[in-house]
């Protein structure tokens, strides 16, 4: 049969990988889809990178327009691995309007522009395919899609950033802070010279929209996602999380509920017991909870050029296998039908329903424990653990832990606020969220 022919945008680190695995694996490749899958065409600004790429491969075809591949007519499938949003946007539908299928690693862009661009592969009858997307090589979309589609999704939670899962695994196991964490990071190639995107929780909230879109057959909303990163977790809020038997990871998560969905990215204690806890690294780890499968868990380097391209070579098999099915056999895009996507709304976080951590630092006085129990009691929260460290130097100050059961983030904020105006808190109250994840 006629080889497939594909166009590359973008040879860095996934692209590169994704064009070397291609050609190691080609044999095997074939033999899983019947047809060659050929890369004929590679957009890039760096020619010399594709020159370096490509040496001995004299069917190549390079060029530094990435809509020249998009348009050319020879080209079958569009592989977009430029990111960003404005020329791999402006790539991706030029190529959906020319009748071309997609694949495409792009988080920042489906969790922002997805929705447009799948409304745009519904009228051209094309596929985008997005594995790369979500955790690298970890095949989540599929299962999301295809694997778990004979149950509701209840909820979702992972840990979706090996940058910030490398940091607090730094910090816990080394005591390190959480500058000296993120230097090493970024020396190791684990973060970029800008973390921003990593540390503040935007990375993990991109890939969290997708899945949420996936599980819960709703249009994609990042924009109603909440975001919080690690940039304010202290060292020894880790140690005393493992003191009570928690682990503090960075989740992405989101939730059924009879409210609405949840759609939230923040530091989350998880007991230690739960597998997930014990992802280290710059792993990442995704637990889907199913109505009737129940909690299952995918586990996976997130990240990287062999692991991702995996999973982008993976869409070019899938994506090869369907080209000639009729459109309407073929898994809608985001799982449920286009026209059968629900309105249900995102809830605001002050409506999310969750335990937490505080850790508040006091006058060592009599009386102090009662004013903040009464606080707490009088916003409907109750206390499930509480422990009192040691004196602060020479300030008669000490911290207490707190461990709360669940009750609304509205209820927690108010609590805090009050709390936080006693004359006798010494500093800022430190809160973070804290998740069971089991049934």
């Amino acid at each position: 049969m006629k080889p497939i022919h594909v166009g590359l945008l973008g040879v860095g680190t996934v692209g590169g990988g994704t064009y070397t695995v291609l050609r190691r694996n080609q044999q095997e490749i074939t033999r899983r889809t019947g047809r060659n899958i050929i890369i004929r065409m590679i957009a890039d600004l760096d020619q010399e990178r594709i020159r370096t790429l490509t040496a001995g491969d004299n069917d190549v075809v390079a060029t530094s327009d990435a809509l020249e591949i998009a348009r050319h007519p020879d080209i079958d499938i569009v592989v977009e691995l430029i990111g960003g949003q404005t020329i791999a946007k402006q790539a991706i539908l030029e190529a959906i309007a020319h009748g071309k299928h997609v694949v495409t690693a792009n988080k920042a862009l489906l969790a922002n522009h997805g929705n447009e661009i799948f409304a745009a592969a519904q009228q051209h009858n094309v596929i985008v395919a997005f594995e790369a997307a979500v955790a690298g090589g970890i095949p989540i979309i599929k299962a999301l899609r295809e694997g778990l589609a004979a149950n509701q999704i209840e909820w979702i939670a992972g840990i979706i950033n090996g940058t910030s899962n490398y940091i607090l695994s730094e910090m816990r196991t080394k005591g390190l802070d959480f500058d000296t964490a993120l230097a090493s990071a970024q020396q190791l190639g684990y973060a970029e010279a800008d973390p921003t995107f990593d540390i503040k929780g935007f990375d993990a909230a991109h890939k969290i929209t997708i899945m949420a879109a996936l599980a819960f057959g709703i249009p994609v909303r990042f924009d109603q996602t909440y975001i919080e990163g690690i940039t304010q977790l202290a060292n020894e809020d880790i140690r005393y999380a493992e003191e009570l038997g928690y682990r503090i990871k960075l989740l992405g998560i989101t939730k059924r509920t009879s409210s609405g969905i949840e759609l939230r990215v923040h530091p989350t204690l998880i007991p230690a017991k739960r597998l997930i806890a014990n992802v280290e690294g710059v792993m990442n780890a995704i637990i889907a909870q199913g109505d009737a499968v129940g909690p299952t868990l995918y586990y996976g380097a997130g990240a990287g050029a062999e692991p991702t391209a995996s999973a982008v070579i993976a869409d070019l098999v899938d994506v090869t296998r369907l080209m000639t099915s009729n459109p309407e056999h073929r898994v809608p895009v985001l799982a449920f039908l286009p026209e059968l996507l629900s309105d249900t709304p995102i809830i605001s976080m002050e409506e999310v329903e969750t335990a937490y951590y505080l850790r508040l630092q006091v006058a060592d006085q009599p009386g102090v424990l009662a004013d903040i129990s009464r606080i707490l009691a009088d916003n409907d929260i109750s206390i499930s653990a509480m422990i009192q460290k040691e004196h602060l130097s020479a300030r008669n100050k000490v911290s207490i832990i707190m461990l709360l059961h669940k009750t609304k983030e509205k209820n927690t904020n108010a609590a805090i606020k009050k709390i936080q105006n006693l004359p006798v808190i010494a500093d800022k109250i430190i809160r973070i969220r804290l998740e069971e994840l089991g049934n």
